[in-house]
C-alpha cells in the first residue's frame, strides 16, 4: 500500500494539472479551430444512364466511383460545410433536402452549407427524368412541399451526401488551416473562337453565331479566343495540429477533360486529383481517412484543348491522368511554402436573386415546329437543330421568372463564391477583382444548375453556350452585383 500511494497521487497531481489547464483555458477565451472530413460513395448502378452529352448511353463498366467528398470547418462559434459531388449537375431540390437533413440532424445552418456538382460527363443524372425541366413557378422553386418528388437516384444521392457530413462532423478534430494558389496554365483554353471579318455561321435555332465553340483544328477562318482563361489552381489545406493531412480542397477552372469510353462510369480529372494529391502528401490509408476534393470553379466557356497545337492520339484516361498530376503537383509545391494558421474567422451568407426566364419568342416556336415537321429526306440546316427544336417546344413550359441561390463564405481573408450555373472564366475574374477579401475565388454548379451563363457580350457573339439559355441576357451582370452584397455582409 505504501508502494500504491506515490503513484496513485502521482496520476491525481496530473488529472488535477490537466483540468486546471483546461479550465485557464476557457477562461481565457481560448480558440480551438477544429476540421473534419469524409467521403461518401454514390456510384450508380451499371445500365444507368450516363449523361453529359446530347444521347444518354446507358452505362456498362464502372472505372472509379463517383463520391459526394465533404469538409467541415469548425471555428468554435461557427461551422462551414463543402460538399462536392461527381456529377454533371444536381438539381437544387436535391441539395435542399440534403440541407434540410443535414440541419436536423447537426443544427449547422442551411446558409453555412456549401454544395456543387464538379461536372464530370460520365455520371448518372442528378436531374430527374425531364433534365431541361425548371420550376414552374417562384413558389415550386421555394417550397419543397410544392416540388415533384426526388426519384430514386435523386433521393439516394441526398441521404449519401447527409451521411457524409454526419461523418465529417463525427471526424471534427482540433487543426490548422492554410490556403494559396499555384499556377497549372498549359491545361486552359477558351473553347469559343471568333470568326474572322465578321463573318458568321447558322446555328440550330436558325440564328447566325459570331463564334464557334470547339471549332477544331482544320479551319483557317478563326481570329482568336472570344474570351480569357485563368490559370490558376486555388486550394484550401486543412491538417491536424500535429501536421497530419485531413483534408485539401481545390479549385481550378476548367471543364472536365474526357477521353473516357463510351459507357464507362468515372469522375473524370477531378477524382484523380483528388487520388493522386493523396498520394503526393503521403496521407495514404490514414484513420480518419484523408479527403481530397475540387471544387470546379467558373470555366462555362474554358476546355484543356489546344486547338493550335497537332491533335494527339491518347489512350482513355491518359489525358485525365496528366491533368490531374499537373495540377495536383503545383497544389503540393505551393502547399509546402504556406503557413497554417491555427484559428481563422468563419462566416457564411445567402441571397435568393429574382432572374427573368429566356423564354422562346412566337417566331422561334413556330421555326421549332416546322423543323420536327420536315420530312427525314430534307437536308437539316445544322446537324442539331431537331435537338434544339424539341427544347425548344419544351422551353414554352418555363416560368417567368426563377430564383437562384447565391452564397459567400468568408474563411479569415479568404473569400470564396458559390454560383448555381456553367459560369463563364469573366465572370469569376469580375467577382475576385471586386472582392474585399486578400483572396477570393468561386465555385460554379453550387446549390443547382441551370445552365450556362455567358456575359451579355458573350451572349450578343452566339455560339454554343448561348444557345437556348434558360435565364436573362443581363444575369451574370446582377449575379456579379449580388456576390458582392454578400462578401460585404460576411467580412
Amino acid at each position: 500500500m505504501n508502494r500504491l500511494y506515490p503513484a496513485l497521487l502521482a496520476v491525481f497531481t496530473l488529472a488535477f494539472a490537466a483540468a486546471a489547464q483546461g479550465a485557464a483555458a476557457s477562461s481565457s477565451g481560448a480558440r480551438v479551430f477544429r476540421a473534419g472530413a469524409a467521403t461518401s460513395n454514390i456510384t450508380p448502378t451499371i445500365g444507368a444512364g450516363i449523361v453529359g452529352g446530347f444521347t444518354i448511353p446507358p452505362s456498362t463498366h464502372i472505372h472509379d466511383e463517383l463520391h459526394a467528398r465533404c469538409l467541415v470547418l469548425d471555428d468554435g462559434a461557427s461551422r462551414l460545410v463543402f460538399v462536392v459531388v461527381d456529377s454533371v449537375s444536381v438539381n437544387r431540390e436535391v441539395f435542399d433536402e440534403a440541407k434540410r437533413r443535414i440541419h436536423e440532424a447537426t443544427g449547422i445552418p442551411v446558409a453555412n452549407l456549401m454544395m456543387s456538382a464538379t461536372h464530370t460527363h460520365s455520371a448518372t443524372s442528378a436531374r430527374g427524368p425531364n433534365r431541361f425541366a425548371m420550376p414552374a413557378s417562384n413558389a415550386e422553386s421555394n417550397d419543397p412541399a410544392l416540388r415533384p418528388p426526388l426519384d430514386e437516384y435523386q433521393s439516394f444521392l441526398a441521404s449519401r451526401i447527409t451521411d457524409g457530413v454526419r461523418r465529417a462532423v463525427n471526424n471534427l478534430e482540433p487543426a490548422q488551416i492554410g490556403w494559396g494558389a499555384g499556377q497549372v496554365p498549359q491545361h486552359v483554353f477558351n473553347r469559343r473562337w471568333l470568326i474572322k471579318d465578321g463573318k458568321t455561321v447558322v446555328n440550330p435555332l436558325g440564328d447566325q453565331d459570331r463564334v464557334l465553340t470547339n471549332p477544331g483544328t482544320t479551319r483557317k477562318d478563326l481570329a482568336g479566343p472570344a474570351g480569357p482563361t485563368h490559370p490558376e489552381v486555388y486550394f484550401i489545406s486543412v491538417q491536424s495540429t500535429a501536421g497530419r493531412p485531413i483534408a485539401l480542397l481545390a479549385n481550378y477552372w476548367l471543364h472536365y477533360v474526357g477521353g473516357v469510353p463510351t459507357g464507362h462510369v468515372s469522375a473524370d480529372y477531378f477524382g484523380a486529383f483528388c487520388d493522386r494529391i493523396q498520394q503526393l502528401l503521403g496521407a495514404d490509408r490514414q484513420d480518419p481517412p484523408f479527403v481530397g476534393i475540387v471544387a470546379n470553379g467558373p470555366c462555362g466557356d474554358v476546355n484543356n484543348i489546344d486547338i493550335k497545337a497537332a491533335p494527339q492520339k491518347r489512350a482513355p484516361y491518359e489525358k485525365i491522368k496528366l491533368v490531374a498530376n499537373d495540377v495536383a503537383q503545383e497544389v503540393a509545391r505551393v502547399r509546402a511554402t504556406i503557413r497554417h494558421q491555427d484559428w481563422v474567422e468563419l462566416k457564411a451568407a445567402q441571397s435568393e436573386l429574382v432572374l427573368k426566364t429566356n423564354r422562346p419568342s412566337p417566331e422561334r416556336v413556330a421555326r421549332a415546329q416546322q423543323v420536327l415537321a420536315r420530312p427525314a429526306s430534307v437536308s437539316p440546316v445544322h446537324s442539331l437543330e431537331k435537338n434544339y427544336a424539341e427544347r425548344t417546344l419544351s422551353a414554352q413550359q418555363w416560368p417567368d421568372t426563377f430564383t437562384v441561390l447565391l452564397q459567400a463564405f468568408r474563411i479569415g481573408e479568404l473569400g470564396v463564391a458559390a454560383i448555381p450555373f456553367e459560369t463563364f472564366t469573366a465572370t469569376g475574374l469580375a467577382i475576385k477583382a471586386a472582392s474585399p477579401f486578400k483572396d477570393t475565388f468561386t465555385i460554379e454548379l453550387a446549390n443547382g444548375g441551370y445552365g450556362y451563363l455567358p456575359t451579355p457580350d458573350q451572349r450578343d457573339l452566339g455560339g454554343y453556350e448561348t444557345w437556348l439559355n434558360r435565364s436573362e441576357r443581363d444575369s451574370s451582370t446582377k449575379i456579379e452585383a449580388a456576390i458582392g452584397e454578400l462578401f460585404k455582409r460576411v467580412r
